[in-house]
């Protein structure tokens, strides 16, 4: 039994439970049984050869057993799975590296007040869906007074000036734009991610932004959506990237204590 192994199970008859912080697996019945539901498409029409290459296909992913637990033919040739069984992998927390916020978030009052005292003018902010992209949920919710589950937006605060260029934006209309009405930030949401859609447009967007403004006076970028990873920023060549889309700059708050002095420098 590898190391790992012994420092999450328990040596027979122990009442010694390991810790949870360390050590985890996958839960279903019982704790640490490593019970995982995965659902896939395959590109075969549904019969008894799809459902079992689904199985195999399981598991070849170190479920076992593998059992199929719902099948649905998506048209003539496709199918769609959801298998259920137990993996033997063990994750350990200490290894896992995320980003986390490291400073307060304000008030929409102590938001204004910060602006007002360190901008001395309106922050400017201008948001869009770009590319072919024309799910505004996210960018509204975060633009719009009436924001997100009891969350104004940005719209809500006196010191924020937010112009909203809505659905399917081209990237040199958004920079165009940005131009126009000197943005400070701009915002952007991305939903559709087939072929890593969302990833080539950021860097085009990316990309546009830092030919058209020198770098001390380009605005702060920041993406968002469902199928990012926050790790990407410089991959991407913008300034944060927010998961999920509605949570892209959810507290202006938190834009404002992290990249301030980076606006104010910019102005």
């Amino acid at each position: 039994m590898s190391e790992a192994r012994s420092a999450f199970e328990p040596k027979h008859g122990s009442s010694i439970t390991p810790d949870p912080k360390r050590i985890v697996r996958p839960y279903g019945d019982t704790t640490g049984d490593g019970m995982v539901q995965l659902s896939f498409t395959l590109p075969l029409p549904h019969d008894k050869r799809a459902e079992g290459a689904a199985l195999q296909l399981a598991q070849k992913m170190g479920m076992q057993p593998a059992m199929l637990v719902h099948a649905k033919a998506m048209g003539p040739h496709f199918t769609f799975f959801i298998v259920y069984g137990s993996v033997r992998h063990l994750v350990d927390v200490d290894k896992v590296h995320v980003l986390e916020r490291d400073f307060d978030l304000l008030s929409a009052k102590e938001v204004d007040a910060q602006i007002k005292a360190r901008l001395r003018r309106p922050l400017v902010v201008v948001g869009a869906c770009i590319g072919t992209d024309a799910h505004t949920v996210g960018i509204d919710a975060i633009l719009n007074v009436k924001g997100f589950a009891g969350e104004k937006g940005l719209e809500y605060y006196h010191q924020l000036d937010v112009v909203n260029l809505g659905a399917q934006v081209p990237v040199p209309a958004l920079v165009e734009e940005a131009r126009v009405h000197k943005a400070d930030a701009v915002l952007v949401s991305q939903v559709v991610t087939q072929r890593d859609a969302h990833l080539h447009n950021v860097k085009q967007m990316s990309a546009a932004f830092r030919e058209a403004f020198p770098a001390a006076r380009r605005p702060v970028l920041v993406v968002g959506g469902p199928r990012f990873d926050e790790t990407m920023t410089a991959e991407l060549g913008v300034d944060r990237v927010v998961i999920p889309a509605f949570l892209l700059w959810k507290d202006p708050a938190e834009a404002l204590a992290r990249y301030g002095d980076d606006v104010i420098a910019r102005a």
